[in-house]
């Protein structure tokens, strides 16, 4: 296994050299969405809509984050059970997708969709958001205001500890 640091924007560059198991420090912009704000954006996609965010490329974290304490970019801000996003995420890695970051395993169909896509599937620990957090620069509300710490955010991240769940070749940690 090895350990990479990778700027968000490169990771189609990588896709094909990370394996699962590989540790891989993160920086750029991630967005945040969970089970609501997926079912809003799906609902745009669906009426020809503009997404609040360019897809092709971009990374998702599965997170519902905290307010930012003072002083602070954002509060705890530790991963979602990623298949609860099953559903949703096989049509966005088709869409152009890059990546998303969770914890937990993922159904067939995400896998099948990371191989056919080349995207990878990276796992932060569970439990650590507020050591998550110290790993986030900036944090921006752009979309679903009303859903609270379910509204989409756009961070950016700084060396942000991840591990390859699932490779762009199907590897896999689940297995």
């Amino acid at each position: 296994m090895k350990t990479y640091k990778i700027k968000i924007s490169e990771i189609p560059k990588y896709a094909e050299k990370l394996k699962a198991g590989d540790m891989v420090y993160l920086s750029g912009t991630a967005y945040t969405s969970r089970d609501a704000a997926h079912k809003r954006i799906f609902e745009i996609l669906d009426n020809g809509g503009e997404l609040p965010y360019e897809l092709k490329g971009a990374c998702i974290y599965f997170a519902g984050p905290t307010p930012a304490p003072d002083g602070l970019a954002i509060g705890s801000c530790g991963p979602t059970t990623s298949s609860r996003m099953d559903v949703y995420s096989p049509r966005l890695l088709d869409l152009g997708l890059a990546a998303m970051i969770g914890k937990g395993g993922r159904n067939e169909a995400v896998c099948e969709a990371l191989k056919r896509n080349r995207g990878v599937y990276f796992c932060a620990v569970g439990g650590a958001g507020a050591l998550c957090s110290k790993h986030i620069t900036a944090c921006e509300e752009i979309a679903f205001h009303d859903l609270g710490c379910e509204s989409v955010k756009k961070l950016e991240l700084s060396d942000f500890p991840v591990f390859v769940g699932i490779d762009a070749l199907g590897g896999t940690l689940f297995k």
